[in-house]
């Protein structure tokens, strides 16, 4: 018996990196999925967005494990294409019982120099996009009456503040106060609402040319190896980035009974990176 048994999470941004992660972690410990993903690029978002085809691999990892999935190309912007998405998803699966808010996109540059569009796609995806998700999953998790679980992913910027990523910083600290707040509103059904911090994460979001360019302006076509040395300057342990394995279990532990009255908690995951 596995510590999810026979309970159903959804998932956003499932395709590939930390969506695709959390999936299979669950999967493994008994979970039951409801996925979704763009499957799509954003414009404003400096690196190529995941496919139909990173989202069926989902599928096919998932189901190497022996657990159900429901898998649908659906963006978090669009309500009513995200609780379509969910509703035949739980319809199928027969609950709802864990809700991993994970699709989000990141870009950089001075607040003073950013795009309108920039800045509202970063709003709409990470910020309005988890509300979405969150306000989707609500009336299946009340409709068991079991309580659940809603892990948030916020980021190491959602607890301080860096530069060239004002529109990012103010999204992931939007998400704490959305979570604080969602932590009061959901206490009575036992619906426990925390954010997950990570610092940097070994993603197709981290690892591109333009957060390599951020990092080391002055080095032309960095390398991961050389952007591991700067990466490695955030964090206090003497590693660049985690895997998106630790993200993973800080979701199954929210999610399972052994964390059953933390709820309105900031879990730091960043190898010290707020301490420093």
């Amino acid at each position: 018996m596995g510590r999810l048994e026979d309970k159903v999470a959804f998932i956003t941004g499932a395709a590939r990196g930390l969506g695709r992660s959390h999936a299979i972690r669950l999967a493994e410990e008994g979970a039951d999925i409801v996925a979704i993903d763009l499957c799509e690029s954003v414009a404003s978002a400096p690196y190529p967005g995941a496919t139909q085809a990173d989202l069926d691999q989902t599928v096919a990892e998932v189901e190497k494990l022996g657990r159900r999935i429901v898998a649908t190309k659906a963006d978090v912007r669009d309500y009513p294409a995200l609780k379509a998405a969910l509703d035949d998803g739980v319809a199928q699966l027969g609950r709802l019982d864990i809700v991993a808010a994970n699709a989000g996109i990141a870009s950089y540059g001075p607040a003073d120099e950013l795009m309108e569009q920039v800045w509202q796609d970063m709003i709409d995806i990470n910020l309005t996009g988890v509300w979405h998700t969150i306000k989707a999953a609500i009336p299946h998790l009340r409709a068991g009456g079991r309580g659940g679980s809603i892990a948030i992913i916020s980021s190491e910027a959602g607890l301080r503040a860096y530069p060239n990523a004002s529109h990012y910083v103010t999204a992931k600290h939007g998400l704490v106060g959305l979570m604080r707040t969602l932590t009061l509103e959901l206490a009575q059904d036992w619906i426990r609402v925390n954010t997950i911090h990570p610092t940097q994460v070994d993603t197709p979001m981290l690892q591109n040319e333009a957060n390599y360019k951020l990092f080391l302006p002055d080095v032309p076509h960095a390398t991961r190896d050389q952007f591991a040395a700067a990466s490695q300057v955030i964090n206090a342990l003497p590693l660049p980035w985690v895997d998106p394995v630790d993200i993973s279990n800080a979701v199954l532990f929210l999610a399972s009974d052994e964390a059953r009255y933390i709820t309105g908690a900031t879990l730091p995951v960043d190898a010290g990176a707020f301490a420093k």
